[in-house]
């Protein structure tokens, strides 16, 4: 059978979930039969364009999608798809706004074109735009993607989700039996906890002896950096041994560091940037910090699982990521102090193997890329 290649569509190929994902996916199917290409919508070099390139896949790019440029980008994607026409799949990692890459693929003639849903974003009222602590450019954003995730089953002809409540969310509760769960699958032998790389990463920061509380995400208002911050402070005031990981960037980092600074933490919290050595990183953490306001399924709860890792989560988030008894799920409606107080005392928790458990639960990447793959190579 000749190889195929399938067109991932996504933002950029930075460190987020859903690139991290596709990622672990790519890495883990035969590319002598499946080849992954990508379109992507910003033209600075992504984290793993290198990577992607040295296993033979290509890169083309797109202008962001913005409401000013719709015309000019609807007219581009066009002409790509017009010239391009050795795609016969689309696989689109851009939520609700698949259905304007996956309309110029219909109007071209490509017969798969795949929306996967990787978010859940709770409904939003005006009073969130006037709410001091929210950042009006994401809620635009949400804001804009929920108006308009009704448009993708039109011009989709296959659906997929990171996790069911992802799935209701983009394409209604009324088509679940329409959409597949693709999980967010990982190498578990590298999240595998190792006391050796928890001691490397501890003397390389400095962090002997320190009870490292970890989060890792982008710096945008979805993930609530700001009640993070406010936690970790509340925590502090209870056990002086602890410091906070930021692992990420974003738009909202200048305003994370002024808090940082204005609450005198600054000796106690590293922000990292994007780094490429996750596994080591959230090896060396005692808790994994996350109280996102939403999420699909994220990537990183099931890594932190898989390095036998206590995590204190909102409550939020689909409970379809507790694959072990790892997660404690804690209501943004609790304050800071009750959060603090609670995340404490799961410090005293002690790390633990989770390998065969997230095997079980079919977050291992081999098998879930063998079906990914059996997919492609069966669809047409």
């Amino acid at each position: 059978m000749p190889q195929i290649r399938v067109l991932q569509v996504l933002t950029s190929m930075n460190r987020g979930g859903a690139e991290t994902m596709i990622m672990n996916y790519y890495r883990n199917i035969d590319r002598t039969q499946v080849q992954f290409d990508f379109l992507l919508h910003r033209s600075e070099e992504g984290a793993f364009d290198k990577e992607i390139l040295a296993m033979g896949g290509k890169i083309f790019h797109m202008p962001p999608i913005h409401p000013k440029n719709y015309f000019a980008y609807k007219k581009k994607l066009k002409a790509f798809f017009a010239a391009h026409k050795e795609y016969n799949i689309v696989h689109s990692h851009l939520n609700a706004l698949s259905f304007m890459v996956l309309s110029a693929a219909r109007e071209n003639g490509v017969d798969t074109r795949i929306a996967h849903s990787h978010i859940a974003i709770e409904s939003i009222s005006i009073s969130d735009f006037f709410d001091k602590n929210s950042e009006n450019k994401t809620l635009v954003k949400d804001l804009i993607f929920s108006r308009l995730k009704h448009k993708v089953a039109k011009q989709a002809t296959h659906f997929f989700a990171c996790g069911i409540k992802a799935g209701n969310w983009l394409f209604g509760k009324k088509n679940n039996s329409r959409y597949k769960v693709v999980n967010n699958a990982i190498d578990t032998s590298k999240f595998k906890h190792s006391e050796i790389e928890s001691q490397a990463f501890r003397e390389t920061e400095g962090l002997v002896g320190k009870k490292i509380i970890g989060h890792i995400g982008r710096f945008d208002n979805q993930k609530n950096h700001l009640f993070l911050i406010d936690i970790f402070s509340e925590l502090s005031k209870l056990n002086d041994d602890v410091v906070l990981c930021l692992v990420g960037q974003g738009d909202l980092e200048p305003k994370i560091k002024e808090k940082v600074a204005s609450l005198s933490l600054n000796d106690k919290v590293l922000f990292l940037g994007v780094r490429s050595d996750i596994p080591k990183i959230i090896n060396a953490f005692d808790l994994f910090l996350f109280p996102s306001f939403y999420e699909g399924l994220p990537l990183t709860l099931i890594e932190a699982q898989t390095a036998g890792i206590p995590i204190m989560a909102s409550d939020t988030i689909s409970r379809e990521v507790e694959v072990t008894d790892l997660i404690t799920f804690l209501s943004l409606e609790k304050t800071a102090e009750e959060w603090a107080k609670i995340t404490d005392e799961a410090l005293t928790n002690p790390k633990r193997d989770t390998i065969a458990e997230i095997k079980k639960s079919g977050y291992d990447i081999v098998e879930n890329a063998r079906e990914l793959q059996d997919f492609y190579l069966n669809v047409n």
